[in-house]
C-alpha cells in the first residue's frame, strides 16, 4: 500500500474516502470502548472475573493505536506542506508533525502501557492515564476541535475573566474571615480555609457545609452570592460569543468558496469535491451548505442590498462583493 493511500485512509476529512470513513468510525468506537473498559476495571469484582478479556482488549487497543500513530507520522508528508514546513526535509516535517497537539494526545494514549513495562506504576494511576484516550476523540469531533479553537482565540478574554474571579475569591475569603473568625474559629481558621466557602459561594454551588452565622457575615455572604452570579457567567458568555463568531466565520468561508466556484455559472466535479471537503472540515451540515449554495446562486454578483453594521448601527447600501472584500469601516 502506498504512502499516499495510507494518508487518505487516515484522513477522511481531506480524502472523503468511504473506507477512510469506516476506519474513522472503527477508531471512534474503539476509543469509547476503551474508556468504558477502564471504568469497569475500577470495579474490583468485575475486573477479577474478567481479567483475561480486559488484558486482551488492552493489548489489542494498544496495538491498533500504536500502528495508527506510526502510520500517521509516516504518511503525513503527503499533505501539502504548511508555510512553516517549507524547506524542511521529510524527517524534519515528521518531527514537526509529531509535536502537534493531536499527535501528542495520540502519544499519551499509548505511552502509559509502554511505561508500565519498564517502570512500576500504581494500577489506579495507570487507569487514570489510560482515560486520556478519550481526548483522541478530538480528532474526529468537529465540536471538540471548535471548542479548543475558540478557547485559544479567546484566551485573553478568558484570562481576564479568571483574573477577576481570583480577585473576587481573595476579597470574599478575606471578608468572611474577618466577619466569622471569632465565632467560628474552626470553620474559618484562616483566609486559605475561608477560600473553600468563597469558591462554592462565588460559583453559586453553595454546599452549605460552612455558612456565616453573624449578621455581618450573612450580609457579606449575600453580596458575594449576588456578585458570583455575574462573575461565574463571564466565561460562559465569552465561550458562547466565541463559538457563535467562529461558526459565522466558517459559514462565510464556505459562502466565499461557493461564490468563487460559481463565477463561471456551474460547478464541475473537482469543484464539487473541493467544496464537499471544505464543508466536512469546517463542520457545516449538508442542509446548511445547500442553503448557502442556493443563496449564492440566487444572488447576482454585485447585488445592491441594505446592510446593517453590528458595531455602529449604521444602515447603508453596499454590494455583496464590496462588503466581503473591504468590510464596513
Amino acid at each position: 500500500m502506498s504512502r499516499r493511500r495510507v494518508w487518505e485512509l487516515l484522513n477522511y476529512s481531506e480524502s472523503g474516502d468511504p473506507a477512510a470513513h469506516a476506519i474513522e468510525i472503527f477508531l471512534m468506537g474503539l476509543i469509547i470502548a476503551n474508556v468504558l473498559a477502564v471504568s469497569l476495571e475500577s470495579v474490583t469484582s468485575i475486573f477479577n472475573r474478567y481479567t483475561g478479556p480486559f488484558i486482551a482488549f488492552e493489548l489489542f487497543s494498544v496495538a491498533v493505536f500504536t500502528v495508527e500513530y506510526v502510520l500517521r507520522i509516516w504518511s503525513d508528508v503527503e499533505f501539502p506542506p504548511s508555510r512553516k514546513e517549507r524547506g524542511m526535509s521529510l524527517a524534519q516535517r515528521r518531527w514537526y508533525f509529531a509535536r502537534q497537539p493531536l499527535m501528542v494526545l495520540d502519544l499519551l494514549a499509548i505511552a502509559p502501557f509502554y511505561l508500565a513495562l519498564f517502570i512500576p506504576i500504581d494500577l489506579r494511576f495507570l487507569r487514570a492515564l489510560r482515560l486520556l484516550r478519550i481526548f483522541k476523540l478530538t480528532r474526529y469531533s468537529f465540536a471538540m476541535s471548535m471548542l479548543l479553537d475558540v478557547i485559544r482565540e479567546e484566551s485573553s478574554s478568558f484570562l481576564a475573566a479568571i483574573f477577576i474571579l481570583v480577585v473576587m475569591l481573595v476579597l470574599a475569603s478575606s471578608g468572611v474571615y474577618l466577619a466569622e473568625h471569632r465565632v467560628q474559629p474552626e470553620a474559618f481558621a484562616s483566609i486559605p480555609h475561608a477560600m473553600w466557602w468563597a469558591v462554592v459561594t462565588l460559583t453559586t454551588v453553595g454546599y452549605g457545609d460552612v455558612t456565616p452565622i453573624t449578621a455581618l457575615g450573612k450580609v457579606f455572604g449575600a453580596l458575594v452570592t449576588i456578585t458570583g452570579i455575574g462573575i461565574a457567567a463571564l466565561p460562559a458568555g465569552i465561550l458562547a460569543n466565541g463559538m457563535s463568531t467562529y461558526l459565522a466565520r466558517r459559514r462565510e468561508d464556505l459562502r466565499r468558496e461557493f461564490r468563487k466556484a460559481l463565477e463561471d455559472g456551474l460547478l464541475d466535479e473537482d469543484e464539487e469535491r473541493e467544496l464537499e471537503k471544505l464543508r466536512r472540515s469546517i463542520g457545516i451540515s449538508e442542509s446548511d451548505a445547500n442553503m448557502i449554495r442556493e443563496e449564492v446562486e440566487l444572488a447576482p454578483e454585485g447585488e445592491e442590498r441594505i446592510c446593517h453594521c453590528p458595531h455602529c448601527g449604521t444602515i447603508f447600501n453596499a454590494s455583496t462583493e464590496e462588503i466581503l472584500r473591504n468590510g464596513h469601516k
